[in-house]
C-alpha cells in the first residue's frame, strides 16, 4: 500500500521537504522571494471552521504554485497558522499570540533565511489584525538584516454592495462564498446569519475598518454572533469565481517579486 505524500503539491519548492545539501546547492536564492503565509485560528461565526484564515492562505499557496512554472523562481517557508487575534477573544476556538510573539517568529525565519543565504522575504497573509504587526516588522527586517521584505498584495475587486464592503469583514459573504466552494463539507451555511455593526448611512466617518479613521474593537462588543457581514448570501458559485481570481492575482504577485529585483527594497510599498 502507497502511503500518501507528507509534502504539498509543491514539494520541490517547499523548503521543509527539501534536504539542508539541496537548499544549499540552490542557485536563485539571492533573488527567489521565499513565501510565508500568516494566518489565523479564530471564531468564524456559528457556521465556518475556526480555521477559515490559515486554510485559505494554504489554498491561495497551492493554486498560486500550479499557476506558475519553472521560469518562475520562488520558494515557500512552513506558515505561521496562529495569529494575533485577540479581537475575537471570547469565543471558543480562538486561539492568540501575542504580537511580539508574532514579530519574533517572523524575525526569526528571517535571519535563518539570510544565513541560509536566501535573498527575498514576502508575506502571503489572510487575516486582518496581523498587518500592522507585520508591516513594521518587514521594515526591521529589511533595515537591520538588508533583506528584500514586503507583501504580496493582488489588486482583486467583488461584486459586493457597498454595504457588505464597508462594513461586511468577518465571517462575511466572501469568506462564507469561499468555504462553500473549498470546503463545502465543514461548512454550515444553515447556521449562517446576517450582522452588519453600522450603516452606510449612519453620519460620521469613523467605523471599525475600511475607513480613514478607525476604533478599536472586539467582535464579541459588535457582533453576538461573531459575524460581521452578509453571511446568508454566499454562495459556492460566487466563492468558485473569486477563489480563482484571488489565486490568479498571487500568482502575479509571486512572479512580479521573482522577476522584479527594485521590489521590498523601499519603504514605498508599505
Amino acid at each position: 500500500m502507497s502511503l500518501p505524500d507528507p509534502f504539498p503539491r509543491y514539494r520541490s519548492r517547499y523548503l521543509p521537504a527539501l534536504t539542508a545539501s539541496q537548499i544549499a546547492a540552490l542557485p536563485d536564492k539571492a533573488w527567489a522571494p521565499v513565501v510565508i503565509a500568516t494566518g489565523a485560528i479564530e471564531q468564524h461565526g456559528p457556521h465556518l471552521p475556526v480555521a477559515v484564515d490559515s486554510f485559505l492562505g494554504q489554498v491561495w499557496v497551492t493554486r498560486a504554485a500550479e499557476r506558475l512554472g519553472p521560469e518562475v523562481s520562488f520558494y515557500v517557508a512552513p506558515p505561521i497558522t496562529i495569529g494575533k487575534s485577540n479581537e475575537h477573544v471570547g469565543f471558543p476556538g480562538t486561539l492568540i499570540i501575542s504580537k511580539d510573539l508574532l514579530r519574533l517568529q517572523l524575525f526569526a525565519i528571517a535571519r535563518q533565511l539570510k544565513a541560509w543565504g536566501f535573498g527575498v522575504m514576502v508575506i502571503l497573509n489572510t487575516h486582518g489584525g496581523n498587518t500592522s504587526v507585520v508591516t513594521y516588522t518587514l521594515r526591521e527586517i529589511r533595515a537591520q538584516l538588508g533583506l528584500r521584505a514586503g507583501y504580496l498584495r493582488p489588486q482583486i475587486s467583488f461584486d459586493l454592495t457597498p454595504q457588505e464592503l464597508t462594513y461586511g469583514f468577518h465571517a462575511n459573504q466572501w469568506e462564507t462564498s469561499a468555504l462553500l466552494a473549498l470546503a463545502p463539507a465543514h461548512t454550515k451555511p444553515e447556521w449562517a446569519v446576517c450582522h452588519y455593526p453600522a450603516s452606510i448611512h449612519d453620519p460620521g466617518e469613523l467605523r471599525p475598518e475600511n475607513a480613514p479613521a478607525t476604533y478599536a474593537w472586539a467582535s464579541q462588543d459588535i457582533s453576538p454572533s461573531g459575524i460581521m457581514g452578509d453571511a446568508p448570501a454566499g454562495t459556492a458559485a460566487d466563492g468558485t469565481l473569486w477563489s480563482e481570481q484571488v489565486a490568479d492575482g498571487f500568482a502575479g504577485e509571486i512572479k512580479r517579486w521573482s522577476l522584479d529585483p527594485t521590489l521590498g527594497a523601499s519603504d514605498s510599498l508599505f
